[in-house]
């Protein structure tokens, strides 16, 4: 038996997976965020703890039998918190988060005191990530800075405190600013460009390598019958990627959660930075990943929603399946956007209404401008060198088939429904504590889940969303939203 723990920034998830692979049970528990302030985003790591606690003891409550048979246990979360801790290990202040975004001007000074930032860690340097973070907190709580000896993420401080070791591995801190992506290793030089050394930092491990055995006291509480093994882990996306079993070069998956992910594996390093293409570790040894991101996916839905006064469901079944596109153009940049064009400050817009645009139409719209924007992110991984073929897709917007088909057409691929339910970053979790404890190679382990349905593009559509789509580029490129 193995459990998946999955620290999310709304809540706490734990799940119990048997040797089978069959969700056995699940629990979970939310999570509030504190903003002190505009652009501020922050928790009390403590909250997280008792989350996990009421967690899996409810396990325990339900499932007692299968929590005291668990052998491994596995970690995935929110990524890119600065959980900072003194030289006795206690925290210094709560966990700023990863959509804080009070460290827009530490990222240029970050840049500047590192110029080689962006092809060693992979990345631009934005807000969200870690580092700027420090060089936030060095000038406007320097006696805090002073203090600090250790630099943890959300889920290493957890495993801190299941186990009394600093670990962290590598997908997760691929987000930091701190690692050598292709290496695969701290970087010194970008260390220093924070104010921090190597003896700040965790030690690294693989996501499938045990990293630590839970704490006996833990151990007995929830009346386990041996120590459990903890594996590295993932951070939140790589072990959804885990959980679909997208783990070998070429494998892709489109979330349409409320931002929207284009995740694609590599078989090496490929940062593409000037188009804000995310380039991480993945979870397995020898394995990275790709990703575009687009800022408001399921959310500009949501928004529309809001708007109309009516439910989702009732918008996209007034819609039913587009012959062609709508005449009515929707820029999804409701909160800035991330791929390719890394600007904070765009918003967005409709455009191309007349008096015959109607509700039907502006949905349409909606649907269409985040496929468009889906569509940046493809083109993006296109130009670092990664085709994507086809995509599993995941996240609240796939229960829409029409949304799908619409995807489907403005990327030109097949894309494919799934079968079951998600359980998220947890079921990767879990997948990778199995790895842990018995040493089973990925592909034995990460088998694909069924799929549904593939929906193929349909070529009148896709044609169509050829010349829509340059509208959409232009009216971006014309500014003044």
């Amino acid at each position: 038996m193995f459990l998946g723990l999955d620290f999310g920034t709304s809540a706490v998830k734990a799940l119990l997976v048997d040797g089978e692979q069959a969700v056995v049970g699940s629990a979970s528990v939310p999570l509030t965020v504190q903003r002190p302030a505009p652009g501020h985003s922050e928790q009390d790591p403590e909250a997280w703890w008792q989350a996990m606690l009421d967690a899996v003891d409810a396990l325990g409550r339900d499932h007692p039998a299968a929590l005291a048979a668990v052998e491994g246990i596995g970690l995935s979360g929110q990524m890119h918190g600065a959980v900072l801790l003194d030289a006795a290990g206690k925290g210094l202040r709560p966990a700023i988060l990863w959509n804080d975004v009070r460290s827009a001007a530490e990222c240029a000074e970050l840049e500047a005191a590192f110029p080689a930032l962006r092809q060693v860690t992979g990345n631009i340097a934005m807000p969200g990530f870690t580092a700027p973070k420090l060089l936030w907190v060095r000038k406007h709580e320097p006696a805090v800075f002073n203090q600090v000896r250790t630099v943890l993420l959300p889920k290493a401080w957890i495993r801190y405190r299941l186990t009394g070791e600093m670990i962290e591995e590598m997908s997760d801190a691929s987000g930091t600013l701190w690692l050598d992506v292709g290496a695969r290793d701290w970087s010194d030089a970008a260390l220093a460009a924070t104010g921090l050394a190597r003896q700040a930092m965790p030690r690294l491990v693989e996501g499938n390598a045990a990293a630590g055995t839970l704490d006996a006291a833990l151990a007995a509480r929830w009346h386990m019958a041996r120590r459990p093994v903890l594996a590295g882990g993932a951070g939140d996306n790589a072990a959804g990627a885990v959980g679909l079993s997208a783990i070998r070069p070429g494998d892709a998956f489109v979330s349409l959660g409320t931002s929207g992910v284009l995740f694609a594996t590599t078989d090496r390093f490929r940062p593409y930075p000037k188009a804000a293409v995310h380039a991480f570790c993945h979870a397995m040894p020898g394995t990275w990943h790709q990703m575009g991101v687009t800022l408001s996916a399921a959310s500009s839905l949501a928004w529309w929603a809001g708007v109309t006064g009516l439910p989702e469901a009732d918008l996209l079944a007034e819609l039913g399946t587009p012959a062609a596109p709508s005449p009515a153009l929707f820029l999804p940049y409701l909160g800035g956007e991330r791929t390719p064009h890394n600007d904070g400050t765009v918003r967005g817009a409709f455009a191309g209404l007349s008096h015959d645009t109607g509700r039907r139409l502006m949905t349409q719209a909606v649907l269409e401008g985040v496929a468009f924007s889906l569509r940046d992110c493809l083109d993006a991984l296109a130009a670092s060198g990664t085709r994507v073929e086809a995509a599993d897709v995941i996240g609240g917007g796939s229960r829409s088939r029409t949304w799908i088909a619409i995807i489907a057409a403005a990327l030109g691929i097949p894309l494919h429904r799934l079968a079951a339910g998600e359980h998220g970053g947890a079921f990767g979790a879990a997948r990778l504590a199995r790895m842990a404890v018995t040493g089973e190679a990925p592909e034995a382990v990460c088998v694909r889940p069924a799929r549904e349905e593939t929906v193929m593009p349909d070529p009148v559509l896709a044609d169509a969303y050829t010349a829509q789509l340059a509208r959409y580029r232009d009216l971006y490129r014309r500014g003044g939203l």
